[in-house]
């Protein structure tokens, strides 16, 4: 007599990549308060595995190195949270909302209204990076690689108005990408926010007033 022999269930690996996920999530949220605690220099992927509660070699497997952790976590910051950093930036609910909006005016006010957040969120990062890149090669070249990203991103929204037809007929489309880059960077931010001690909302507004003046026509 032959058995029969039972189909073998398929591989289902949802709960596998929840976990990683959630491990990934577990090592941002560590190194993120590690880093604003002890700064850069001072922060061991030893310690982050410990306060994550995994071992150094998962950190060197998700990551590859300190300084590949040190960029994820900004960029989870940027995001608003490691999830939202895994969806690209179109497809997040305000950058979506900036994208469909047909108004000009009202779509660099939904802009502006991105950057308080955003700054809030990864400035206290940027400026252990800006310390720590001082003295680390490594860093000055992480350093340059995110504003460079930055102004590839922020460029976009020139490059929008441009194919829509309302950017300053005279005004190259990548020199309007310099102006959003430049206005809306965690420098500018810094003078007027903490320097001056603006509200985030009078920056918000100063800032969509700004880019509508320097991009838009009259």
């Amino acid at each position: 007599m032959s058995e029969d022999v039972k189909p073998r269930r398929k591989y289902d690996s949802t709960r596998r990549q929840a976990q990683a996920a959630q491990t990934r999530q577990d090592i941002l949220a560590a190194a993120q308060q590690l880093f604003l605690e002890r700064g850069y220099a001072g922060t061991t992927l030893a310690a982050i595995a410990q306060a994550a509660g995994v071992v150094v070699e998962t950190i060197y497997r998700a990551y590859g190195s300190k300084a590949e952790l040190f960029k994820a976590v900004v960029q989870a910051a940027v995001a608003g949270g490691a999830a939202r950093a895994q969806v690209p930036v179109e497809q997040r609910p305000a950058i979506a909302a900036v994208i469909a909006e047909p108004d000009p005016h009202r779509q660099l006010q939904l802009y502006a209204a991105t950057q308080p957040g955003i700054h809030a969120r990864a400035g206290p990062l940027m400026r252990v990076l800006v310390e720590a890149a001082a003295t680390d090669p490594e860093l000055a070249r992480l350093r340059a690689q995110i504003e460079e990203e930055r102004r590839n991103g922020q460029g976009s929204l020139a490059q929008l108005l441009a194919d829509r037809g309302v950017l300053r007929p005279e005004l190259p489309v990548q020199e309007g990408g310099d102006l959003v880059w430049t206005l809306s960077s965690l420098a500018v931010y810094d003078l007027l926010v903490r320097q001056r001690g603006w509200t985030p909302e009078r920056y918000r507004d100063w800032l969509a007033a700004a880019l509508a003046r320097e991009l838009l026509p009259g």
